[in-house]
């Protein structure tokens, strides 16, 4: 018998009072990748459409002189940006880590954006931000049950409120990765290990509370058939980046996208970010050149993310990203998650969902 038996279309995704169509969220991708065009079309079709924050302001004419202004400025615009062009669920993606992260949280729930969903880091103090009124949904990214604890008892403690739901992401996301590095590969915390310990950390917080918190499969995630596999596991919905990068509507050069096109197995590397953490990208011959030693910035011009020395890095990290998403990838690198080689071409947003809404249905509903 197949999961959903009687499903016709993808299920909802609810958090709180908010529902999606359906149970997809466009993983929030910096610098960049993912501002008000790709975040509208995937609300377009029903999805959670995600603006990410991280040095959103970097092409404002001022950002030299009033960094934090740019950054207000340019993130107040792509939200304001994307709501003229959905009436679909929107939301904003901020880095726990970033050196503005207050900025930024606040200018989104000033905006009205529907969800913030923090991570690269533990957000401990997010709901101090939201002022009375705000509808905005809080949706911390964590990567173990532990971590779910953890902010459930400090949430409750210092604001009575949960998170309105959890993103778990596991090893084989993109970008940064909230694992050390022996445990990337370990099966231990694969995501279908660890999607079902969140939804057990969490159980006794909703039973208390009489709130549900709703558990997002993240990482890796590729195929109709997985969002099929994970919902079976418990999770309310998934994440995914990786696939919506490589669209008409992402907003980064077609350069960057067609990295992910030319890209083979053996082409996606961990490597150690200047932030502390590892990540996942598309090896080329910026990161050739970092591993021979021949990248050093000479000075930051950022201050972006407040776990990073450039006195010890080996090249800037918010400048790498910036130049791969303009398409000078001999200047810089695309994050990717560990799925990137499978992409062969660049498709729509709606020709997308529509495969994974096939995939999913022939796996684990009915399509008539």
């Amino acid at each position: 018998m197949k999961l959903f038996e009687s499903l016709k279309d993808f299920p909802s995704l609810k958090i709180g009072d908010l529902t999606a169509r359906i149970p997809i969220i466009q993983g929030g991708m910096g610098v960049g990748v993912s501002l008000s065009g790709l975040a509208s079309a995937v609300a377009n079709e029903g999805g959670v459409g995600v603006i990410s924050a991280a040095m959103i302001g970097n092409a404002e004419p001022d950002i030299a002189k009033d960094p934090a202004g740019a950054h207000i400025r340019a993130l107040q615009r792509e939200i304001r940006k994307a709501r003229e062009l959905t009436k679909g669920v929107l939301g904003v993606n901020v880095m726990v880590a970033l050196s503005n992260f207050a900025d930024m949280v606040s200018t989104s729930i000033r905006e009205g954006i529907d969800v913030l969903f923090c991570g690269a880091g533990l957000p401990l103090d997010l709901p101090k931000y939201l002022t009375e009124g705000a509808k905005t949904k809080l949706v911390p990214i964590i990567s173990s049950g532990r971590a779910a604890a953890v902010l459930c008892k400090k949430w409750l403690s210092r604001f009575n409120v949960l998170p309105d739901a959890f993103v778990v992401e596991g090893p084989k996301a993109g970008g940064h990765l909230g694992f050390k590095p022996e445990q990337v590969d370990n099966p231990a915390f694969s995501l279908e290990n660890i999607v079902p310990e969140v939804i057990e950390a969490v159980k006794p917080f909703e039973d208390a509370m009489g709130k549900r918190i709703p558990t997002i499969a993240a990482g890796g995630v590729y195929t109709g058939e997985d969002i099929c596999r994970l919902l079976g596991l418990g999770a309310a919905g998934v994440q995914m980046g990786t696939r919506f990068v490589a669209t008409v509507e992402c907003d980064a050069d077609e350069e960057f996208k067609q990295a992910y096109v030319r890209a083979k197995k053996e082409d996606i590397v961990i490597i150690q970010s200047p932030v502390g953490m590892p990540g996942r990208a598309v090896k080329g011959p910026f990161l050739e050149d970092v591993a021979q030693g021949h990248r050093r910035p000479k000075a930051c011009a950022y201050k972006c993310i407040v776990t990073c020395d450039h006195t010890k890095s080996p090249y800037c990290i918010a400048q790498a990203l910036v130049n791969a998403m303009k398409g000078k990838l001999k200047h810089g690198f695309a994050f990717a998650g560990a799925n990137a080689w499978r992409v062969d071409s660049i498709v729509t947003v709606r020709d997308l969902v529509s495969q994974l809404r096939d995939e999913f249905l022939r796996f684990c509903g009915k399509k008539d």
